[in-house]
């Protein structure tokens, strides 16, 4: 197809689509004359992958093309080129001087090493979830997490994992990652709140009112 077909069905505009092109985010075409080139149904992957790091993950173009890189290379396994995405996707956390945080983020090793997960040492979750120990902490909240833990085992490998496609294309498998680390997440997190509200008001309707 040429260029004109592949923005029209991509829904890139051709400045976009020749941006990437320079940057190397997308492959190039076959080069049929000086000045016009053929590209097929694998850069519409393409262009649908990066508009999924772009758009939803809302990546900077450089850890867009880390990821890319990561696709492309084919000796790199699945599992770490899923991991390389999941990490770009992960907010940056930087540890905070003082024994709360080491506490929080041995905490943090703990609990997924209590659960059995095979986790990198390095994974930046980890450091997210001890930042997030050590303000529960510090406002007295409790700081059990295994629940949670345990719902989030349960909705990635019963719900998640399944429709991560392992075995087609490897653009195939980010993005459907990116779709789950991202709009997923955030519908789960609306979900939450909608049943937080829910709760509140069945409860507080059947609690005594007080008497002045």
């Amino acid at each position: 197809m040429r260029m004109s077909e592949l923005s029209t069905r991509s829904g890139v505009a051709i400045a976009t689509i020749k941006y990437y092109l320079r940057e190397g985010l997308l492959p190039q075409g076959v080069q049929l004359a000086a000045t016009r080139a053929a590209y097929d149904d694998s850069h519409l992957r393409r262009l649908r992958l990066i508009r999924a790091l772009l758009e939803v993950g809302r990546l900077p173009i450089a850890s867009i093309k880390k990821i890319l890189d990561a696709v492309d290379d084919d000796s790199l396994p699945l599992h770490e080129l899923l991991g390389t995405a999941h990490y770009a996707l992960s907010p940056a956390v930087e540890s905070e001087p003082g024994e709360d945080w080491t506490l929080a983020r041995q905490a943090a090793d703990r609990l997924v090493d209590e659960l059995g997960w095979a986790v990198a040492p390095g994974a930046p979750a980890r450091d997210e979830l001890a930042q997030a120990l050590l303000r529960l902490r510090q406002l007295g909240l409790t700081t059990d997490l295994r629940p949670y833990a345990e719902l989030a085992d349960r909705l990635v490998t019963e719900v998640e994992l399944p429709t991560i496609p392992l075995d087609g294309p490897r653009e195939a498998a980010v993005e459907a990652l990116v779709l789950n680390s991202v709009l997923y997440g955030k519908a789960f997190e609306a979900l939450r709140r909608l049943a937080q509200e829910s709760a509140s008001a069945a409860r507080t309707a059947n609690a005594p009112q007080s008497r002045s």
